[in-house]
């Protein structure tokens, strides 16, 4: 073609527009803008849009979102689908004007407009629908977004599984990973489980991060496929590299615990570090975690502080209540009651009942004032009141210490009898309310029946309880083998009441066989943990002789100990042991290396009781 010829087809904007896109390609921005330009002013609409995604892109000429907005909307008005989706897009982020922007608009203008900004919800939602009802995928998506995560008076979760499925049909990856998403909202069918799967992974064929990161969330819970935690990680460092916060966070914990890939530490805490300075709290709080714990170094608080308020201020509920634990102890900090109460109060906001139940603490102690402990109280009461026996457990502990309202037994015991359907320490108090006539008539039997709910499932305390119930008879019924039995189950989870009951029971006076070596050796678990009455007999036992050992010594030392604390029984017990045997003479200093085996021995008997002292 001669090049008369060929300026002569230039002419014609379609023309334009087709040797603008082979300049593009060919890397010759300069001349394709020319021609591009030419052709949009000429109104073509694929040129108007070509040109408006130039001034997004920062290519060939500046980044200029009211440049590009001009052109696409012109683009748009001409039915241009790809454009409606680009220019809805702008308007959900808030970067397109309200009304078309005239030519020449300088960016300065735009840019101080733009701080005023916000998503045109309304402006996208026309434009999407006009793209999606021509038949665009990207459009179906784009409307599918908004139908579900727009403005609560736009969304309809029914139409927007109907478009998405149209797009995904459509090949379209953000359908696919829209219709996966609406799927999975439906519930836990292996069918419609098993569909979410297959779309998600078609989306994250295309590498969207967010397709990769729902895959990995799948494969590490086992949901909608065998559970395969290399798998997850492989989802999660895809995702992660391609910048998803909370693929980050997944894979920075991934590397730190070794599931599904190598364990790498360092890495591990680099990638949670990363998210976590991306605004993401549950990896803010993670990392706060890995400096409270310490490892290899000792932990540091003031570091951890710094990051548990970073992911409290991004919302973390659990960071907030630590945070406000550790103003409390003065971890990594001064001491600050009021800002201890301040994080634990917007911990308690945001749904933390542990900050709540911490918070009932510090009014309790009178740390905080009259009108957060009123706060607590109503909190309590309208959780309580929505049925949450947690809640209701807490509210009956309100009223009965007091704990932001006057002390009411009778309000107490009813709010417990209502956690009692479910809650296993509600049940043990409760019945301790019945047995005592607390807030409600007196009324052994049923108390301990309440009680026995406790012990059956494990509780230690109520075990104890009622295995004193069993060796009385106050609940109605009596059997000291049975009290036996549930004074050693208490007994081998640590309750020390249940060590020295054990004890006495052995010990003779029951109707159970007496063992007193058996006696005497849970009497000493129960003394070296600082029981009194423990120590007093353990003394008596060792002064005595009375499981076969005799050592007076010992006895005296644990006779002192109980003594000590305050059990004047013991006082008795001691006035009757023979006095202390006098120390043996000092040798000669030419005979003291002679003598040096023999008294190594009150130096060894001495630091085994000190043990025995702590």
């Amino acid at each position: 073609m001669s090049l008369f010829r060929r300026l002569a087809a230039l002419a014609s904007p379609r023309a334009q527009l087709t040797e603008a896109l082979r300049l593009l390609e060919a890397g010759k921005g300069k001349r394709a803008l020319a021609l591009l330009a030419r052709a949009a002013e000429a109104g073509l609409a694929e040129a108007q849009y070509r040109l408006g995604r130039l001034y997004l892109e920062n290519k060939v000429v500046p980044f200029s979102p009211v440049e590009a907005a001009r052109w696409l909307i012109q683009a748009s008005e001409q039915g241009h689908a790809e454009a409606q989706v680009t220019l809805a897009t702008l308007y959900l982020q808030g970067l397109a004007p309200k009304t078309a922007p005239k030519a020449g608009a300088t960016d300065a203008l735009f840019n101080k407009a733009s701080a005023t900004l916000a998503p045109d919800f309304e402006k996208a939602l026309e434009l999407a629908r006009r793209a999606a009802e021509s038949g665009a995928a990207e459009g179906q998506a784009l409307l599918g977004y908004i139908l579900t995560f727009g403005p609560e008076s736009m969304r309809d979760l029914a139409a927007a599984e109907e478009w998405y499925r149209k797009s995904a049909a459509a090949g379209c990856p953000q359908g696919r990973l829209g219709y996966a998403m609406a799927l999975l909202r439906q519930g836990q069918k292996p069918e419609t489980l098993e569909e979410a799967s297959e779309q998600l992974r078609l989306a994250a064929e295309a590498e969207l991060p967010t397709a990769h990161y729902l895959l990995g969330m799948m494969a590490e819970q086992g949901v909608g496929m065998a559970r395969d935690l290399a798998a997850a990680a492989e989802h999660y460092r895809i995702a992660a590299e391609r910048g998803l916060r909370p693929a980050q966070a997944r894979w920075g914990l991934a590397l730190l615990e070794g599931r599904g890939v190598e364990r790498n530490t360092l890495e591990g805490e680099s990638w949670l570090r990363r998210a976590a300075l991306q605004g993401d709290p549950e990896a803010g709080a993670l990392v706060g975690d890995l400096y409270s714990r310490g490892g290899e170094l000792p932990p540091n608080y003031a570091e951890a502080a710094l990051w548990f308020r970073r992911a409290a201020e991004a919302g973390h509920r659990t960071a907030a209540r630590t945070l406000g634990l550790m103003s409390l102890t003065g971890a990594g900090m001064a001491p600050d009651p009021q800002e201890a109460a301040r994080w634990l109060r917007l911990a308690a906001e945001r749904g933390d009942q542990q900050a709540l139940i911490n918070l009932a603490i510090l009014a309790k102690q009178g740390v905080i004032t009259a009108e957060d402990a009123l706060r607590v109280h109503e909190q309590f009461e309208r959780l309580a009141a929505e049925g949450d026996l947690i809640a209701a457990y807490n509210l009956a502990v309100c009223y009965a210490e007091g704990v932001g309202v006057e002390r009411n037994e009778q309000t107490a015991a009813q709010w417990m009898r209502k956690a009692a359907e479910g809650i296993v320490n509600a049940q043990y108090w409760y019945g301790r309310m019945l047995l005592d006539g607390k807030g409600v008539p007196a009324d052994p039997v049923e108390g301990q029946r309440w009680i026995e709910k406790a012990a059956i499932v494990g509780m230690a305390d109520a075990e104890v309880a009622l295995a004193e119930l069993l060796l009385t008879g106050r609940g109605g019924r009596k059997d000291h083998a049975e009290a036996l039995q549930l004074f050693q189950r208490a007994a081998g989870r640590d309750h020390v009441g249940a060590m020295f009951a054990v004890g006495a029971m052995l010990g003779g006076g029951h109707e159970v066989p007496m063992n007193r070596v058996e006696a005497q050796t849970w009497f000493q678990k129960a003394a070296e943990r600082g029981h009194p009455h423990a120590q007093m007999m353990l003394g008596r036992y060792l002064a005595r002789g009375l499981a076969g050992e005799r050592n007076p010594e010992a006895a005296r030392v644990w006779l002192q100990r109980a003594l000590d604390q305050g059990l004047k029984e013991a006082e008795l017990d001691l006035a009757h042991l023979p006095p202390p045997a006098p120390a043996p003479p000092t040798a000669p200093p030419s005979e003291a290396k002679a003598e040096a085996k023999p008294t190594e021995a009150p130096g060894a008997e001495d630091h085994e009781l000190a043990g025995h002292g702590h």
